[in-house]
């Protein structure tokens, strides 16, 4: 049985789902996206998500497809039409199509699409057991704040990751770490602060980010936001990454040194653990409206 997709206003079987062969997203990759996860069939996050789009839209003034009220509604449709218990859902928004011209054209109607995907987020054999990453440079653009659907660059480092026997690959930038491939990385010092990048173009802004150090503050973990190196990383305790389809996974090897132990470490388990309480809190409040 085939997904049910969102195109453009229309609720269709996945093998139907087209655009415009003029739509700009295909043409120029001009065009950004957001994932929410969902647990129970529930939404997580998901406002922190809708004004992450709008700045992302804005930064490349780029009119929003559709009210948050009408976007929400089309996601929660999707969800019931899928029978959505756990996974994601994926938002993208385009500037539409126009005969192509590198020019933003006027009168465009922004383009609209949405789809779910089951993935285990509460069990994930990442979340428990960690994963690998290697190191590689950053090739991307300056602007990695806006959530653009730009994404050969990453799709590039995966791959290389894949090749070399790891999970995943950290972006390295003037002898400094900016993040994952497709999240935000963490190392944990021995004395148990946590270091992350600091927010700018540099990074994406993420959202299960900035749950996760609010949660770490709340328990009294030291945040350090600044850049650290590849040395640092291979140094320390414990390291992680977050994403909205991850959660937190431990990073337990780096360009094969193993960190810490080479085991799962109580800090990132702890803000898992956290994190997971949080989002199954946010469930069941959602059930009593």
């Amino acid at each position: 049985m085939s997904r049910t997709v969102y195109v453009n206003g229309a609720y269709l079987a996945e093998e139907d789902a087209k655009i415009s062969v003029f739509d700009r997203g295909f043409l120029f990759a001009d065009g950004v996206y957001e994932v929410s996860s969902v647990l129970k069939g529930t939404l997580i996050d998901n406002e922190a998500h809708l004004a992450r789009l709008h700045r992302s839209l804005n930064e490349l003034e780029m009119e929003p497809p559709a009210s948050d009220e009408d976007i929400v509604a089309t996601q929660k449709e999707l969800i019931a039409r899928n029978e959505l218990e756990e996974g994601v859902i994926y938002l993208q928004v385009t500037r539409g199509a126009a005969d192509r011209d590198f020019t933003y054209p006027e009168g465009a109607t922004p383009s609209l699409v949405m789809f779910t995907q089951v993935k285990n987020l509460l069990e994930s054999p990442q979340g428990a057991n960690g994963i690998s990453v290697i190191t590689l440079p950053d090739i991307r653009w300056t602007r990695r704040d806006i959530k653009t659907v730009g994404l050969l660059a990453p799709c590039m480092a995966k791959q290389a990751a894949k090749k070399a026997g790891a999970d995943d690959a950290w972006m390295v930038e003037d002898g400094h770490i900016t993040e994952g491939s497709s999240n935000n990385a963490y190392i944990v010092a021995h004395d148990g602060t946590v270091i992350t990048r600091q927010l700018g173009n540099e990074i994406l802004h993420g959202i299960t980010r900035k749950a996760i150090l609010k949660l770490a503050e709340t328990i009294q973990i030291k945040i350090e936001e600044r850049p650290f190196t590849p040395d640092d990383a291979y140094d320390a305790a414990e390291a992680f990454i977050t994403s909205a389809s991850t959660f937190v996974w431990p990073v337990v090897e780096i360009d094969g040194n193993p960190i810490g132990h080479g085991k799962v470490g109580p800090v990132a388990r702890r803000l898992r653990q956290l994190y997971i309480e949080m989002a199954l809190q946010e469930v069941a409040e959602q059930a009593k409206t």
